[in-house]
């Protein structure tokens, strides 16, 4: 059965997006990094928030564009509350959380679904469907933008750390999302 993991790589100040959603910052932390470098192979469904799918990507115009640097080959679920009346190839849009995630799980099969977007990642976390959060810290302090998990008010959350690796330009913490 999937699992649900969120990834991303975040400031040491907890941003995963700069001021107004800009991700060029993350330029100069792309490169070898071995655990991120060989999840897109253990990915076998994304699940992709709507601002996130229309958003910034660092890497637009290149041959790097579009999830995992370009590599990403497969299906895509976008959660949005406004489902388009074109479709685009190899993307399914969605307005139910539970429906999504469910259609996200059954595609990506035994590999995990991983899950593009602050919001869409706070969702999963609230409803229960969230397993695993895997995070690159780049050496870096933002100040201000899009934080890993906002969640004011919010209660706290039981980790397990599952593994700690050094890439050359981050830190990864892998955890897993204990019962509540």
């Amino acid at each position: 059965m999937a699992k649900m993991l969120y990834g991303a790589t975040m400031s040491l100040d907890g941003f995963i997006a700069g001021h107004g959603g800009d991700m060029s910052w993350l330029k100069p932390y792309f490169g070898p990094d071995p655990e991120m470098d060989s999840l897109v192979h253990r990915v076998g469904a994304l699940l992709v928030g709507r601002r996130t799918f229309e958003g910034d990507d660092p890497n637009r115009g290149t041959e790097h564009e579009g999830a995992f640097g370009g590599a990403w080959d497969g299906p895509t679920f976008v959660l949005t509350h406004h489902v388009p009346a074109d479709p685009v190839p190899g993307v399914t849009f969605m307005d139910d959380l539970e429906s999504t995630v469910a259609a996200a799980k059954a595609a990506a099969g035994d590999k995990y679904v991983s899950i593009l977007g602050a919001s869409t990642a706070r969702a999963c976390l609230d409803a229960g469907l969230l397993d695993e959060v895997l995070v690159s810290v780049a050496p870096v302090l933002l100040g201000d933008g899009t934080r890993l998990f906002e969640r004011p008010g919010g209660d706290n959350v039981p980790l397990e750390r599952i593994s700690l690796t050094h890439g050359p330009l981050a830190t990864n913490i892998w955890t897993r999302v204990l019962p509540r």
